[in-house]
């Protein structure tokens, strides 16, 4: 890690991505922190248009810094959707400083929009872990836990319904079938007050067709004339 001077308002520090730039001192918007710099590649060079790395930062379509040298202490700052700070590119000087576009407390990263083309190419296939692009995902996933919680709630309102339902069906078919009334009521096709039962009458009614009373009646009768038989004997 290279040495920055105790009197430089920034560090050098772990971030969510790595290595990024953290203040150390307060920082008023509108302050110049840090110049981005390095070689100067010229595309119009076959060998210098061929180079390829993270810390290419173009000026012009001619030319571009090459800012991967360790030297370059601004190739720490982290890109961020919502950054607190800018660059400030100057193409005919050829030069590049990294200004405050906020107030930036002690503790802060330092951070700025790396621009379209770069969040395109290296950013987006991986995923921009920035703050601002942190938060989006917390949110997102924060809202499908919620989304899957209710949904699992109206499921579950749904089955109790659903069995409620059938519980009640249950209970009714059971009272149907299982209620019997005190007087009256066939049960098994016997009335309970002396109505037929399989073509048999209960209380001095058809049995077999003959009449009980008459049945009664002459047994009656034949019990009387045995009784006179006997005496005339």
């Amino acid at each position: 890690m290279p040495t920055i001077s105790s009197n430089k308002p920034y560090r050098v520090g772990r971030s969510r991505t790595g290595l990024g730039l953290f203040a150390t001192k307060p920082i008023k918007k509108g302050d110049k922190i840090i110049r981005y710099f390095g070689p100067i590649l010229d595309s119009k060079k076959k060998d210098e248009d061929a180079i390829e790395n993270k810390y290419l930062f173009e000026l012009t379509n001619r030319w571009t810094i090459d800012g991967s040298i360790r030297e370059n202490i601004a190739r720490y700052i982290n890109h961020a959707c919502r950054p607190n700070a800018e660059s400030d590119v100057k193409p005919r000087k050829r030069k590049v400083f990294i200004r405050a576009i906020k107030n930036i407390e002690p503790g802060d990263e330092i951070n700025y929009d790396y621009g379209t083309d770069y969040f395109k190419a290296y950013l987006k296939p991986i995923g921009c872990k920035c703050d601002a692009c942190e938060k989006k995902r917390k949110k997102k996933r924060a809202e499908a836990r919620a989304e899957r919680v209710r949904l699992k709630e109206k499921a579950e309102r749904k089955e109790q319904r659903k069995a409620e339902k059938l519980a009640r069906e249950k209970a009714k078919a059971k009272a149907k079938t299982n209620g019997v009334k005190a007087n009256g009521i066939k049960t098994n096709g016997i009335k309970a007050n002396g109505v037929k039962a399989n073509g048999k009458a209960l209380n001095g009614k058809h049995l077999n067709g003959h009449s009980l009373v008459k049945a009664a009646g002459k047994k009656a009768a034949a019990s009387k004339r045995g009784t006179a038989r006997a005496l005339h004997a």
